[in-house]
This record gives C-alpha cells, structure tokens and sequence, in this order.
C-alpha cells in the first residue's frame, strides 16, 4: 500500500484494509470495495484525511474516501503532491528506458521531489515477492 495525507490516517487505513483482506482470503479487489464502502459510510472514518494505493501481483487500486476504488489504464499510478510529476516520469521511463521497477519508482520520486516542495526525497521501497 501506499499513502497520500495525514500519517495516522493512513495507518488507520492500512491496518482496517489488512483486516479486510484476512476476512476476504486475501482477495484485493473486493477488500478495497469493502474498505471504501465503510470509508464513505462510517461517520469516524468519513473525517480521515487520505487517499491509499493498494497493489498485488495482479491488481492495482486507489482507495478514497469518497467511495471510489479507480483502476488505472496503465500500470502506474500515483497519489499525493508530486503526484502528476512522478506519474508522468514513471510513464516515460517505462516506455523509453531499460529500467527495472525499483529502480524506476526511485527515479521518479527523485524527479517529482525536484519539481514538487511537498514532496520528500527520502523514500522507501519496498519489494514483493
């Protein structure tokens, strides 16, 4: 998963979409329409203030909180700040670079940081599998 917004929003987030996946036998696409469902409908969780990128070997998915879990055309996707930034360099080194994903999703993180004061250059990444 990935966060845009308040921290402990998003590890709120985090844990209640993990517990949906424990009860959905690790079945994504319906954990995030579950999560999305209680985050539009709940009145505690309606005030969180983020937007969630949640990712398997197959799937990827933004969650908000507006009750929308969107599937991009394409294999990136991007949230927060920078996000137009790191979308559009991900997208072009992708297509025009032998890059490995890692190596990708750093770069464009550094590009973003560069163009976007909100967005920090100190990342982690972390990899599946």
């Amino acid at each position: 998963v990935g966060f845009a917004g308040a921290t402990a929003d998003a590890l709120n987030l985090s844990e209640r979409l993990e517990g949906k996946l424990e009860r959905y036998n690790g079945n994504l696409t319906r954990s995030a329409v579950e999560l999305a469902k209680d985050w539009r409908t709940d009145k505690y969780l309606r005030r969180l203030e983020a937007l969630m990128i949640a990712v398997d070997d197959t799937r990827i998915f933004l969650i908000s909180g507006n009750g929308d879990v969107i599937e991009p055309d394409e294999d990136v996707i991007a949230i927060g700040s920078g996000s137009v930034a790191a979308q559009a360099a991900a997208t072009a080194l992708i297509k025009n670079a032998e890059l490995d994903a890692e190596k990708i999703v750093r770069e464009a993180m550094a590009i973003a940081a560069s163009l976007c004061i909100y967005t920090n250059e100190k990342i982690t990444v972390e990899i599946l599998g």
